[in-house]
């Protein structure tokens, strides 16, 4: 199709993966220098129950836009082993299957909630004072999340067909769009958290209009035809098959959000909320380029996948462990030496000032050994084997992590909930350690 999807297939390892994942790992640091910047505006201009607030509706939206989320990785998974089959046409046809139904689905998700909106916010823990600041965000950002999930589907199909920068600048120019919104909208037009909810939705749509342009212009050979629109039954399957599993991880840690809302709220009030949405938001910046080596990982992958390649496979698994094992532990040094000075770029409230330092650093605690998890899971992904990728998908959060988090606070209070968090790191990584271990034995000799 180009030069870029056949390097996939001839490059050298190490250099292709950082090719793959820098783009990819700039473009989810910007992402989370923006959540984290939006977090900065809002505790600073307007309050701790606005970090509480968005903490509790980020996740509503994430849900949604998940639905896109699912169609583009596991859409961009079978596009990337068809062109490494040299199977154009079936690109192009998963490619306008994806887009009919990430339109019609997030559309229906959005109406939905809309006319549901003060149970759903109460189902994911808007309790207190937390539920006026809360409803007012939901009801602006609720109508950027289609261009959201859009966004969502197209990134990983922009990487699949070897063009990593414009992936990255997916994530990029929405972040700066609302970067400079927060200000005018917080700061200059003093209107507080619904300013907030609108410069978000608005860098929602600048997200998905670059990608249709992306689409609709020269810059690659799978451009939008209309006649692909037309849903293929067997295509849906393989897509909904894949794509499920990015859907129902996403459903997981909703359902995750909902128990440790109630919980920390239980056990700790309206301010562990807060606390949680601190440590939330170093989460994602801290992991940014574990996560770009997880998704330049994807398309590698899977083309070498389809081509039966199984040396190359095997060596692009062994290569981003090892790159995202060594971040993942400068990360761990990191925070373990500057966990205050990391939450104080958050918030001048003394209370989460004395609360969120030690949380952090027990969450992080099991940080180094990430990798081998999420590269595991992702593998299967590439491969199209949807039932394992599946299972190791739902291992830290909804096998794990979510029983632990009604267990441990019983005996440990708040704490037990931030202890939740390395436990199930550890436990999820040694089952897909075996797995991936097992996998690599029988079918990547």
């Amino acid at each position: 199709m180009n030069k870029q999807v056949n390097e996939l297939g001839t490059e050298k390892i190490s250099k292709l993966l950082l090719k793959q994942a820098i783009p990819a790992s700039i473009g989810i640091l910007v992402m989370s220098i923006n959540m984290i910047v939006d977090t900065i505006f809002v505790g600073r201009w307007i309050g701790v129950m606005a970090i509480a607030a968005i903490t509790v509706v980020l996740p509503i939206a994430f849900l949604i836009s998940s639905i896109g989320m699912g169609i583009g990785i596991g859409g961009s998974s079978i596009i990337s082993r068809a062109l490494g089959a040299k199977n154009n046409s079936k690109a192009f046809e998963v490619f306008g299957n994806q887009i009919s139904l990430t339109v019609g689905l997030s559309f229906f998700f959005v109406f939905l909630g809309t006319f549901f909106c003060f149970p759903i916010l109460q189902l994911f823990g808007a309790n207190g004072n937390i539920i006026g600041p809360a409803t007012d965000y939901f009801h602006v950002i609720i109508w950027g999340v289609p261009f959201l999930a859009f966004a969502m589907m197209g990134n990983p199909v922009i990487r699949a067909v070897g063009k990593p920068n414009y992936a990255m600048c997916t994530l990029i120019f929405p972040a700066i769009f609302n970067i400079i919104l927060d200000v005018v909208f917080i700061k200059y037009m003093n209107l507080g958290i619904y300013g907030a909810g609108l410069a978000t939705s608005i860098s929602y749509g600048v997200s998905g209009l670059f990608i249709l342009w992306f689409f609709l212009s020269k810059n690659t050979g799978l451009r939008i035809i209309p006649k692909y629109f037309v849903i293929n039954v067997s295509i849906l399957k393989e897509i909904i098959a894949l794509g499920g599993v990015t859907i129902v991880r996403q459903g997981t840690i909703s359902l995750l959000v909902i128990i440790l809302n109630y919980t920390l709220f239980k056990y700790g009030g309206e301010i562990s909320i807060a606390v949680y949405g601190i440590i939330n938001r170093v989460m994602m910046f801290a992991l940014f380029p574990v996560l770009g080596v997880t998704q330049g990982f994807l398309p590698i992958a899977g083309y070498n996948y389809g081509a039966n390649n199984t040396i190359r496979v095997r060596q692009t698994i062994n290569t981003s462990i090892l790159f995202g094992t060594g971040i993942a532990a400068s990360i761990f040094i990191l925070i373990m030496i500057f966990p205050t000075e990391l939450v104080g770029i958050f918030t001048e409230d003394q209370d989460l000032l004395g609360l969120t330092p030690d949380a952090l650093i027990i969450a992080f605690i099991a940080t180094p050994v990430i990798t081998t998890q999420l590269i595991g899971s992702a593998y299967f992904q590439a491969a199209g084997k949807a039932l394992p990728a599946l299972f190791l998908t739902l291992l830290k959060q909804g096998i794990f992590l979510i029983p632990l988090v009604f267990i441990l606070p019983r005996y440990f209070g708040i704490n037990g909930v931030w202890m939740s968090f390395p436990i199930a790191d550890i436990l999820s990584t040694l089952v897909t350690y075996i797995y991936l271990k097992k996998e690599i034995k029988l079918n990547l000799k």
